[in-house]
């Protein structure tokens, strides 16, 4: 059962009830320049009536109000109709009894007085209760939409972290279907790496810097499959090495060109990679070789985990990605100042 007093909403009532308080006051002072006591006393009598029963009003009378119930809607406006008019009355007689309100002469009030008294005080309840109760509901809507955002986010990490393992050990049973004597030394660099990743990569940032580790990292794991012929380039230029990224969000370029472009090019296979990031725009590209084609792209899961999680952190960001005949180039720039 509803208590029939609830504090947590009766809060907002109490503070428009003050701002109705200095209103009235200020009100008074302004047309009357004798008993400022007397009429600050006579407001917040006043007040304390009028936040009860417009609290009765908006959390009780109005939401029980329905066409289908006529004869219990008549019945419950013709009671605010009496508490605006009668009601009001007398608490003013209740106050003068114990000597807080004063009545001034030639201040008296009718009926049509009170009521009118009565429906401005509604009003402005009414129209501070609603710009609150929209405010609040923005506000939820806005926390929700940020929830969902981070449970997908954190859905897209959760798949960018299995696939990038998994096309990882599909590298070392290659190496160890062919009895390959790299294949310990690929299973300790990848345990390396995967020790980084869970212990420096699990909040929502890390340092430049760090994902530079990272891709550095995982280029020396794929040449050990390859011989002299790979030919891989990783340059950067950044200003500031300590500049927030958000954790594995480049490796996916890296990895696309090596497990769709280098694995698959017979001949002279090649990784240009390069970053540049000054004033807070950062630019990423990754060329890579591969073999002749109808200039089809096709985006793996990688790509795609990138395109939507690009979406949901920053609002200035483009990737391009081009398919040559024997060339394939992906290009990342990203104004980092525009992070959500």
């Amino acid at each position: 059962m509803k208590a029939l007093l609830d504090f947590r909403r009766f809060r907002l009532y109490l503070w428009i009830g003050l701002g109705h308080l200095v209103m009235g006051w200020m009100t008074d002072a302004g047309q009357h320049s004798n008993a400022f006591g007397e009429r600050f006393a006579n407001n917040l009598w006043l007040g304390i009536y009028m936040t009860l029963v417009n609290y009765v009003l908006f959390e009780y009378t109005v939401p029980r109000l329905r066409w289908r119930k006529a004869g219990k809607a008549t019945l419950l406006v013709i009671a605010h109709f009496i508490l605006a008019t009668r009601g009001v009355a007398l608490w003013r007689q209740l106050g003068t009894v114990i000597h807080f309100y004063t009545v001034f002469p030639g201040e008296e009030h009718s009926i049509s007085d009170n009521f009118g008294y009565s429906f401005a005080t509604a009003l402005l309840f009414g129209i501070v209760r609603h710009i609150f109760q929209h405010v609040k509901l923005r506000q939820a809507a806005q926390q929700l939409r940020i929830e969902k955002q981070q449970a997908e986010l954190n859905y897209l990490k959760s798949q960018t972290n299995p696939h990038f393992l998994f096309n990882t050990l599909n590298n070392i049973y290659s190496l160890a279907r062919d009895k390959s004597d790299l294949a310990p030394e690929t299973i300790l660099r990848l345990s390396q790496l995967l020790r980084y990743m869970l212990y420096e990569t699990g909040g929502p940032f890390i340092a430049i810097e760090q994902e530079l580790k990272i891709i550095g990292d995982y280029i020396s794991l794929e040449r050990l499959r390859y011989d002299d012929s790979l030919r891989v380039s990783f340059h950067y230029d950044v200003e500031d090495m300590k500049q927030a990224l958000p954790p594995l969000l480049l490796i996916p370029l890296v990895e696309n060109a090596f497990k769709h472009g280098v694995s698959e090019t017979r001949n002279r296979p090649y990784v240009d990679i390069h970053l540049s990031v000054a004033k807070r725009q950062l630019a990423f590209s990754v060329r890579n070789s591969t073999e002749e084609n109808n200039g089809d792209i096709r985006e793996g899961i990688g790509l795609s985990n990138l395109r939507r999680q690009l979406e949901l952190l920053y609002t200035d960001y483009q990737v391009r990605v081009e398919q040559k005949v024997s060339e394939f180039c992906a290009t990342l720039t990203i104004n980092l100042s525009s992070h959500v």
